[in-house]
Order: C-alpha cells, then structure tokens, then sequence
C-alpha cells in the first residue's frame, strides 16, 4: 500500500502569525475581547503566510457510500436512502446544498461506494470502488487494496488553490461504522460512543452497540501490537468506510497541500482522528466546525484537543454544520482587516 499519506504537511507560517497577533493587539478593542474571533484571524494568517487572510475558494465535498453492516438492523432507514440522497443532493435539496449556496461554497458530490443505482444523477461524480462494504461482523469491511483506492479519492479532490476544504459523508449505516473505528483507535467500550445516528430507538441502539462489539471482537486480535500507522491502516479497512476513507485521505492532503480543514460532525471527526493517527502533522491544519449532538462527537473531540465553534444540537452530517460555520470564520476574517488601529483611529490606548 503506498504511503503518501505519510509524506509531510505544510509548514505554517509563523511570522505571519505573528504578525496576525500584533495586529489583534493593536485594533480599537480591549485586548481578546472578540474571543476566538481572534485566534481564527491568527490561524488562518499563519496557514496563509499572510498577516491579513482573505477567504477565497471554499470547497464542500460530500462523499458517499452503503456499509454491509446495515443489513443488522443498525439504522432507523433502508440503504436505499443513499442512493435516493444522492439524487437530492443532485437537485439541490438537501441542507448542505441550500448552506453551500448561502455562503458562496463549491459543492461536489462523490459517489465512492454506494450500492448502486441504475442511472447515475446528473452532477454527482461517479467513482464507485465497490457496492458499499462487507458486513464487518461476517469479515473485512474492505480490502487493503480498495482502502488505499478510497484515502486516493479523497487525495484527488483536494485543489491546492482553495483556502478551505469542507469534506461531508452520506451513508445509511456510517454511523455505526465509525463508532467502530472510534472504539478501536481510542480503545473504549462501543457503549461509550454509539449513539443514535438516524434517530433510532432504545432497542436498536442496543443492538447497534452489539453490533459494534462483535465487529470488534472480530477483528482486534489482529490489531494487537502494531505500531501506528499500521494499526490505524487495519482498523480503517477491517471496520471502516468507503466514505470515512475518502475523508481521511482528503484531510491527509489539504494538510500536504497546505489547504486548512473545517472538520464537520461526528463522522467526518472520526475521519480526522484517523488521518491524525496515519500522519500527525494533519492536527495542525484542522479547524472544528460543531459540536454534534451524536454520543461518541464529545470523546473524539477530547482526543484531538479540538475545542469547536458551534453547538447547536445539530447531527445531520453531510458537511452541512461546517459550512454553517463558515460564516463565524468570514466575520472573524473581516473584523481582522477591516477594524481600525487606535493609532489609526486616534483613539488612546490606555497605555
């Protein structure tokens, strides 16, 4: 399996970071009294190389993908509501799309794994590895082979020349595959981080939860004594996604290409934390959009030291809250710039 994913990130600018915060230090304003307004402009300064940032390029790509682990009775809708989804998404009725629109956005739509669908919707780009995953309870959910295929996707939509990449999944049953990979990077019980996903009910979330232990029962004596990334490499492919794969693959790249990552919910976090154990140097270019209503959201925030803008009880994936949030990282920007020094102003400091 090729190793690009290990190659390193960009190096962050940090004179223009800087620079960034003298500038901060210096606006009529009591000194971190816009909070973490200020810390976003010095971010993106730093990822930049520039102490005044402008947002140009946003790119949203949505990857999706049917897991074989559905066929337990883990969600609350039939798989054939990916399929249906992406037609959605290729109207332009979905949450992302409407967002997307709002704030200026690039939206692409990647179908890496689905289970099928006779005629492929107008705009949705196609490059379907497999009809979804296995069943991780049976075996493997994916091959070595068609995970490497899948990180590839993801590498290959990330455009150097955006200043931001927003990634969002779609998949009935992606929820339960990514609480199982949650579990085993971070070595938890299921019960721990399963949650609700599609808004099931008590009983299949028990059986959900279950499910995710049998899947890991299954396969973490495999797991047992390798070094990351290697682990991380087996985990991604014996209990992972199509879609969580084309995720971290395309965080692993922004990072290289030094392009910044608003992470979204629960799903695509889980994706950065693999692409954080597969190459450490990705934490540096992430920026967290929400804090999702899902069970497991909270634990794999913790682990990545991810403090993130929002909360608003949301859990709807697709990258929807992360394009919400760019509205927060556009005003921080404007006020960066556009806000007079008190020299400027003629105001007295205090000093």
């Amino acid at each position: 399996m090729d190793s690009w994913y290990q190659a390193a990130v960009a190096a962050i600018d940090r004179q223009a970071t800087d620079a960034a915060r003298a500038r901060q230090a210096s606006l009529t304003k009591p000194p971190g009294s816009l909070g973490r307004l200020e810390a976003l402009a010095e971010s993106f300064a730093g990822w930049q190389g520039r102490a005044l940032p402008v947002l140009g390029r946003i790119d949203v790509c949505v990857f999706a993908a049917d897991h074989g682990v559905a066929a337990q009775g883990v969600s609350a809708f039939p798989q054939a509501v990916t399929g249906q989804m992406l037609s959605n998404f290729a109207a332009g009725g979905a949450a992302v799309n409407v967002l997307a629109r709002e704030h200026g956005a690039h939206l692409a739509v990647v179908d890496v794994g689905t289970l099928g669908i006779q005629a492929q919707p107008f705009g949705v780009i196609e490059q379907r590895l497999a009809p979804g995953t296995d069943d991780f309870t049976r075996g493997p959910a994916m091959s070595q082979a068609l995970l490497a295929a899948a990180l590839q996707i993801g590498r290959d939509r990330v455009d150097a020349g955006s200043s931001l990449f927003i990634g969002g999944e779609m998949g009935i049953g992606n929820t339960t595959a990514a609480s199982a990979v949650l579990a085993a990077l971070l070595v938890v019980e299921p019960a721990e981080v399963v949650g609700r996903g599609t808004g099931i009910d008590d009983p299949t979330l028990a059986r959900k939860a279950n499910v995710v232990a049998d899947g890991l029962a299954r396969h973490a004596p495999g797991w047992r004594g390798l070094a990351e990334p290697e682990r991380c490499v087996r985990i991604l492919a014996d209990v992972g996604g199509l879609e969580i794969a084309a995720l971290t693959g395309s965080m692993i790249a922004a990072a290289q290409a030094g392009v910044p990552v608003l992470v979204d919910g629960f799903i695509t976090t889980v994706a950065a934390l693999a692409a954080c154990r597969l190459n450490p140097g990705v934490r540096d270019w992430l920026l967290f959009a929400h804090r999702s209503a899902e069970t497991g959201h909270g634990r794999v925030l913790a682990a990545l030291e991810a403090e993130p803008i929002l909360d608003l009880g949301m859990c709807l994936g697709e990258g929807s809250a992360a394009v919400l949030a760019v509205s927060i990282v556009r005003s921080a920007l404007a006020l960066h710039a556009g806000m007079a020094s008190f020299e400027d102003a003629g105001v007295d400091d205090g000093r």
